[in-house]
Formats: C-alpha cells, structure tokens, sequence
C-alpha cells in the first residue's frame, strides 16, 4: 500500500502546524523531516527543537531524515523530541551497523539513504536491519529539484533484492516526486513516496496530497 510523506522542507514554517494538519487532512500518513546541517548538505534546516514541537502538533510518525555528519552525536536527542523513524545516510556513517543499533536502542525505527551515485549493492548486508531504505532521486540538500531517472533502475533493484532475500522493508522515495514522476516511481515498487513542492509548493496543502496520493493509488492499482 502506498502511503504519502509530507516533507515539510516546503511548508510556510510560520504556519508549520497548520500546514501539517492541511497535508494530513489531505491523506498524509508519515511526516518527512529534512534535517540539515550545512557540512553534509549544502543547506542548513532544522533539528531537534523543531521536532519537539512538531511532536505536539501531530499524532502521525514523524521521519526525520538526517543528512548531517556524525549523526550518532545527535540520535539520542531525536529519540527525546518524538521521532519515530530514522534514516542516516550510507555517505556519512563510519560504522552504519553500529549507527543502526543506535537508532533501534532510542526506540526508533532505523533506516539508510542512498545518495544518487550510491549503488543499492552496498547496502546489502544490512537490508534485514532496516524499516526502510530512502532513494535519494535528487542530489540532497534543497526542495524543488528536478527527479533523477536513474533513480527508478535502484528502486527496481531493491525491490527485486527484497523478494530474493524474503524481506520486509518498505521502499522510500524522495526527490521530485510530482504528477509527472509519481505512477514511475509506484510501478518500479516504492511504496513510501516523500513530497514537498508537490505539496506544499501552492498553498494547498490538503488538495494537493489528495491528488498526488489519488495518482499514486492509480498507479499502485489500489
């Protein structure tokens, strides 16, 4: 089943629990929290005093997506703000496996990204770890890029890894997911589909997840 993720990298943040509720209401089920640190990424956005108040905001799980270096300095404090999954970035962890455990002692549910260039392969051994793997279909660090195609053979290739090796973890997508890019992106087998432009980008919040997740139905023949 497809479920869509409000990224709120591109929400008006003076109206951030208003703008959540709007994208819930439209069939939102999991909040995307972009974290940035300006060293990883390019680009500097918010961190655990932002996730606190989100946790007030909303019942929905919150999926803080941490593009930071050193991320095991700062999961504790995740796990105390309400996050509910987290996902590090195969590029920025020394020692993944450990970084994983870390995320699963806080309580939390434990995921890797995969920057545009990274090969599915080398994630391999730690699939059965994991909630879910994020496909990076943009090059992280800002909204409103424009989707990679490549992205779709990783997606397929994870899939297909999956089904050999009998496992459950969900399939994540983030990066120009649009009308144009959606039915795509569902048909090569993700089911987690992160949006933030598409959502929010229009002031319309609730009508736009409504029809972005309608279109992912349609393609997922749900």
């Amino acid at each position: 089943m497809v479920q869509l993720l409000p990224s709120i990298l591109s929400a008006d943040f003076a109206r951030l629990a208003d703008e959540v509720a709007a994208a819930e209401r439209g069939g939102g089920t999991v909040i995307h929290v972009d974290v940035m640190d300006g060293h990883f990424v390019p680009n500097i956005t918010i961190g655990p005093p932002v996730v606190k108040s989100l946790r007030k905001a909303t019942k929905l799980p919150l999926d803080c997506h941490l593009m930071i270096e050193n991320p095991d300095e700062y999961i504790p404090a995740f796990a105390e703000a309400g996050a509910n999954w987290v996902s590090v970035h195969y590029e920025a962890c020394r020692h993944l496996h450990r970084t994983l455990q870390l995320i699963e002692h806080h309580g939390m549910k434990p995921a890797v990204v995969l920057n545009p260039a990274t090969r599915v392969e080398l994630i391999r051994d730690i699939l059965p770890m994991l909630h879910h793997v994020l496909i990076m279909s943009v090059n992280p660090g800002f909204g409103g890029q424009e989707f990679i195609p490549f992205s779709l053979d990783k997606i397929r290739r994870l899939a297909q890894l999956r089904q050999e090796m009998g496992l459950a973890f969900k399939i994540e997508v983030d990066g120009g997911v649009a009308h144009d890019t959606i039915a795509q992106v569902v048909q090569a087998g993700a089911e987690l589909l992160v949006a933030g432009n598409a959502v929010f980008g229009a002031g319309q919040a609730e009508r736009d997840a409504r029809e972005l997740l309608n279109a992912a139905r349609k393609a997922a023949g749900e």
